[in-house]
């Protein structure tokens, strides 16, 4: 495993990290989907220890994961090596009585959401404490900005920082780099959504802002495991995500990217994580693990592609790719 400096915060963490939505599992919002299916607890343990045998420090979690149990999880397996990771969670959503989710980033709530999710991670400080998807009236507002500092002053949380918009993640960007506030972004960033390369990522990288990079394999389509016959359980978010129709679409569009796999002799996994990490404005790259094996495949194979090879895919998106990334928005 090798390691990269989380921006500004100065914390070395693992180039590849340890995605724990996954983990939390099936978890619903009245009738709608916010986890990955069934998953085997017994199983998520092994991952994560597995993970960490392998040298993966950096492991993100939220409290909506499983609506706290993916923190249970990581507590349970990684206290006694409390010292030797990096734990980032995340604030922001909050499931109502009825089943709706609301967006709640007012001060008192996230200073509590805090304390439950130190209680829930049996730990005294949370290493990076992210803003949940935050909208930029949100930050307007003030009173999440006003909750982050004051859990840094009050030695709850060590950095702070926001998981940006999936689709649309310059607004909020904008608005940390023009206040000069926060210390990371976590961005989805893949081969086929590079949206984040054109604006945010050069920005950032130049301020020094931790850049951790989610969604590295796009639903799992970037692993090459599905088909045009693949469908998904009913409690997993991937079952309104990737309708059928978006499915086939994908792995046409896919097709001439796998030629690189085949060149650099790597698999399908390993060609999109080194895609990511082929950029050093990347601090981590964070795909989710929910077994032993996943928990190898996607730390296996990593190399620096040429830049001649970047540079294909990065026109590839541009030409081809980045109409889908619009599909994904409308059925997401």
């Amino acid at each position: 495993m090798k390691y990269r400096i989380l921006g500004k915060t100065g914390l070395k963490i693992s180039e590849v990290g340890f995605g724990a939505w996954g983990i939390g599992g099936p978890a619903m919002a009245g009738e709608v989907p916010i986890g990955w299916g069934e998953v085997n607890d017994e199983n998520s343990k092994a991952a994560i220890k597995k993970a960490f045998e392998l040298g993966i420090n950096f492991f993100d979690t939220a409290d909506f994961y499983g609506l706290g149990h993916s923190e249970e999880l990581l507590a349970e397996v990684l206290k006694p090596n409390w010292n030797d990771v990096v734990i980032a969670s995340k604030v922001g959503h909050q499931l109502n009585d009825d089943g709706s989710v609301k967006l709640n980033y007012e001060k008192k709530y996230i200073i509590d959401a805090c304390e439950r999710s130190l209680k829930r991670l049996q730990k005294e400080v949370i290493d990076v404490y992210q803003l949940h998807s935050a909208k930029l009236i949100h930050l307007q507002q003030g009173e999440c900005i006003e909750a982050m500092e004051k859990l840094v002053k009050d030695g709850k949380i060590r950095y702070w920082g926001i998981s940006l918009n999936t689709f649309k993640p310059g607004e909020e960007a904008k608005f940390f780099i023009d206040n000069n506030i926060g210390h990371t972004f976590q961005l989805v960033f893949n081969v086929i959504n590079q949206r984040s390369l054109q604006e945010v990522i050069p920005l950032a990288s130049n301020l020094n802002y931790g850049i951790i990079a989610r969604m590295p394999l796009q639903f799992g389509l970037l692993t090459g495991k599905f088909t045009s016959e693949t469908r998904f359980q009913k409690n997993d978010h991937r079952m309104f995500r990737l309708p059928p129709e978006l499915l086939v679409k994908s792995l046409e569009k896919l097709e001439p990217v796998w030629d690189l796999a085949d060149k650099y002799n790597i698999n399908k996994t390993s060609l999109a994580v080194s895609f990511i990490l082929s950029h050093c404005e990347i601090s981590t790259v964070i795909p989710g693990i929910k077994t032993v094996k996943q928990a190898v495949e996607n730390t296996a194979g990593i190399i620096k592609l040429n830049d001649e090879d970047i540079n294909y895919l990065h026109n590839y998106f541009n030409e081809e790719l980045s109409a889908l990334v619009d599909l994904y928005e409308t059925a997401g």
